[in-house]
């Protein structure tokens, strides 16, 4: 019997483990910056698409 709440509480003490959570927490946080770098650069390619095209269209 001692043996099975040794094992019982090993157990338990795996699953209460932060670690887990952190690593979750890390990739959302990762997976987030992806996603405001992507729009960031989305945009701005589009506003120096604009830009430039109106600099040629005036140098025509």
């Amino acid at each position: 019997m001692q043996q099975f709440e040794a094992f019982k509480t090993w157990i338990l003490a795996r699953i209460k483990s932060d670690r887990g959570a952190s690593l979750v927490e890390y990739a959302l946080l990762v997976a987030l910056i992806a996603v405001v770098c992507i729009v960031a650069v989305q945009i701005l390619g589009n506003e120096a698409s604009k830009s430039f095209s109106s600099t040629g269209g005036a140098i025509n």
